[in-house]
């Protein structure tokens, strides 16, 4: 079962191998340009082969890519709907480049417009997305969110209704975050709880559809709506769910990646995955 964090790319996209490395990450996620600008300069081929070099020595595999906070495909301004859609392809090109298989986007928010107006607007970015043919070869996985204002994805519903939406569906996997779908009211504290969050998700979504997990405590309880990541087992879900999780055979090869408060030394990255390895239950 593979392990990570979210690594920082500063001084270089290759730069982050070797704090993966440094923490224990067996797969990690990063960001592939400032999560605050919505554009940056195209990789130069130097860059790429460093990645690259940098990847095979490490052997951190997969590299998962998340989009720029800024992006948001619900939008239901068109200036903002269309500099998204151009800020996803160019993520996606950036990808490409980098042979990453997965990227990490949040669906987006109404603002106002309501929920179906604002799944309506996503499904036709991501349709748009798919007809330019950028990027094929890498998955993009909605994130679960937590509900925060006009956020969508915060019920497993609104994600039916995405791939409901999408022909070509095959382009397009789920990510789920802990601490979001606790925070949007999805239990997952006991056997009973959890069974039954994920008994839902496979009848509307399928868990096949699920690439990979974010794995984050919530310091908010159970349908706050609200999205505060703490540290593992040290918030309102508890040790329970991720044993749980860590132990699940369906998600034996999904990447796991932890996005948990940590200061410059990385310390706290090492003790979260630490913890989360001491749960697995070894095979007989």
């Amino acid at each position: 079962m593979p392990f990570g964090a979210h690594m920082s790319i500063a001084g270089g996209l290759a730069r982050a191998f070797a704090r993966g490395q440094q923490v224990g990450c067996e797969t990690m996620q990063i960001f592939s340009k400032s999560q605050r600008q919505w554009t940056a300069r195209p990789l130069s081929d130097e860059a790429v082969a460093a990645f690259k070099a940098e990847q095979a020595r490490t052997g951190i595999q997969p590299v998962i890519v998340h989009d720029s906070y800024l992006i948001n495909l619900a939008a239901p301004d068109d200036a903002l709907w269309e500099k998204s859609i151009a800020a996803v392809a160019d993520e996606l090109a950036r990808c490409a480049r980098l042979a990453i298989p997965y990227l990490v986007i949040h669906p987006g928010a109404h603002t106002g417009s309501g929920e179906a107006a604002g799944l309506a607007r996503i499904a036709a970015a991501l349709n748009r997305l798919v007809a330019a043919g950028v990027g094929d070869a890498t998955m993009v996985l909605l994130e679960t969110t937590a509900g925060q204002g006009s956020a969508l994805g915060w019920r497993f519903e609104h994600m039916a209704q995405l791939f409901a939406l999408v022909p070509d569906h095959q382009r397009f996997g789920v990510c789920v975050d802990t601490c979001h779908v606790f925070a949007a009211g999805y239990d997952l504290r006991s056997p009973a709880t959890y069974a039954a969050t994920f008994a839902a998700f496979d009848r509307l979504i399928g868990t096949e559809r699920i690439r990979c997990f974010h794995l984050n405590d919530s310091q908010q309880p159970l349908g706050s709506r609200r999205d505060r990541h703490t540290h593992i087992g040290q918030g309102q879900i508890g040790l329970e769910a991720f044993r749980l999780l860590v132990n699940d055979p369906r998600f034996r090869d999904v990447p796991m990646i932890i996005e948990t408060p940590r200061g410059p030394a990385l310390t706290e990255d090492v003790a979260n995955l630490t913890l989360l390895r001491s749960l697995v239950i070894p095979a007989a």
